[in-house]
């Protein structure tokens, strides 16, 4: 019956295709040259001086090349495994038809080594995107197979420079490689996999990695959290930060002290360089795993560009997403269990109830969603949810763990309206949200996209230890 059901709503996504997408949305033609993407193995130094890491990465290098678009360009790109194991590729916040939507045993088949697959499809967002693996997350993305994905808009805000800073972390071993632990069930049950060394872009941050500005100079700074578990906590002495995006999607500009980051979540924030010549200012990660300082804005001596900040707005044209209308949205629950220091739960693997310990001991899973823990892709039972296409919809999110969860709802936004029963003060939209410990958050948005769509959360180890289900939109 799951085969059947999966086939049944792949096929129906397919065949919608463009036509799944609003009325009135137009793409520009002809489409964009195909752009090929490898995965392969990758040697990359890390650090100036120090040995090569064995890595695998997409076009030789960690992270991938940047995928740059325009809104409403037609997408196509050839994606080749040069893997000795399965992948397929994920792509992290664009709203695409379900068969694009890279999710093996859910949306597609897996690529096999040697395989390839080719992706289409238009592009209805503009924002700051990502691409990863949605196959062995857990593993693959740390290994390094991730990359940054940019949907400029029509009119994009002035800023003397548009900067993409993809942030991630690495694990390293006494003799300066990968350790090769993944899937610990000690990780999948805490706060997931951290890694010893913060990269930014591929490359060691610290004091090292320093951003050359001029006096006056205007920064788009596009954050991406490329990491499988840790959470960026960020400030920058010495300037002000202004948050005008979330996940890609605008928001009301406003000052941010701190930035806040969980797995898959992204940010994009305007910087005016203020400064004295010669000037230094750290970028620290002040969270309870924090690296320290991961960069420095360092000023050149040369003339300022200018002396005050400059005038051009910052405010960023919205998408066109569809409002979830609150007072008819229908209110659905899902409660979140489990974890190394949850209270004990029964929870249900593959149909059978299963209490906490013989979760992890047994199956190597260690959360439920609803009471239900879920195996990777291809042992997935039925969805969490299923939505009839335009339905209004309230998804009230109870966290009864210890630990953080970012959670990702695939082919869609939606709005984060209430937070332990408060009202948000931005409303924003967003695809991923970062739920605290022992926290409620609820959600709104339009089930707009058919097909089966994964929610799960982003600390891939969470996922891998039964924090992922999909949902279905019919």
């Amino acid at each position: 019956m799951m085969i059947s059901r999966r086939s049944l709503l792949k096929s129906a996504s397919a065949a919608a295709g463009l036509a799944s997408f609003p009325a009135g949305v137009t793409w520009a033609a002809p489409p964009r040259p195909r752009f090929d993407l490898s995965a392969g193995f990758v040697e990359q130094e890390l650090k100036a001086g120090s040995p090569k890491v064995r890595c695998w990465g997409f076009n030789g290098s960690v992270p991938g090349p940047v995928l740059r678009y325009r809104k409403g360009e037609q997408v196509r790109i050839l994606v080749s495994n040069g893997l000795s194991v399965d992948t397929a590729v994920h792509w992290h916040g664009l709203r695409v038809p379900n068969a694009m939507d890279g999710v093996p045993m859910v949306t597609q088949d897996p690529i096999k080594p040697g395989g390839q697959m080719l992706y289409e499809y238009p592009l209805r967002d503009s924002g700051t995107f990502w691409y990863h693996p949605h196959q062995s997350s857990f593993e693959q993305v740390p290994r390094g197979l991730y990359g940054a994905y940019i949907v400029e808009e029509s009119k994009p805000i002035e800023v003397d420079r548009d900067l993409v800073w993809v942030l991630s972390d690495i694990k390293l071993g006494a003799d300066g490689q990968q350790v090769e632990d993944y899937g610990r069930i000690l990780d999948l049950a805490n706060e997931g996999r951290i890694g010893n060394q913060v990269l930014i872009n591929g490359t060691a941050a610290g004091a090292a990695q320093t951003l050359n500005v001029r006096r006056g100079e205007r920064i788009r700074l596009r954050l991406i959290n490329a990491a499988s578990a840790r959470i960026f906590r960020l400030t920058l002495a010495g300037h002000a930060m202004s948050a005008i995006a979330f996940d890609g999607q605008a928001v009301q500009p406003h000052a941010v002290k701190q930035v806040n980051l969980g797995p898959g979540m992204r940010i994009d924030l305007v910087i005016d360089c203020l400064q004295a010549g010669g000037a230094v200012y750290s970028m620290t990660d002040v969270g309870h795993r924090g690296a320290g300082e991961i960069a420095r804005l360092v000023y050149d001596g040369s003339k300022s560009l200018r002396d005050q900040p400059m005038a051009a707005p910052i405010r960023l044209a919205p998408n066109k997403i569809a409002e979830p209308d609150l007072k008819r949205a229908q209110d659905h629950y899902i409660v979140f269990q489990g974890g190394m220091r949850g209270a004990p739960v029964i929870g249900t693997v593959d149909g059978q109830p299963t209490k906490t310990h013989e979760m992890m001991e047994k199956h190597g899973l260690a959360w439920t969603m609803n009471y239900t823990a879920q195996h990777e892709h291809a042992l997935m039972h039925e969805p969490l949810f299923y939505f009839k296409q335009g339905q209004h919809i309230t998804l009230h999110m109870i966290n009864e763990t210890d630990f953080w969860h970012p959670m990702h709802l695939h082919g869609h936004f939606f709005r984060v309206v209430a937070v332990n029963g408060q009202p948000t003060r931005f409303q924003e939209w967003r695809d991923t949200v970062l739920m605290g410990p022992r926290e409620s958050v609820d959600i709104a948005f339009v089930a707009d996209n058919p097909g089966e769509w994964m929610f799960h959360c982003h600390v891939l180890d969470h996922a891998a230890g039964g924090m992922m289900g999909t949902i279905a939109v019919e």
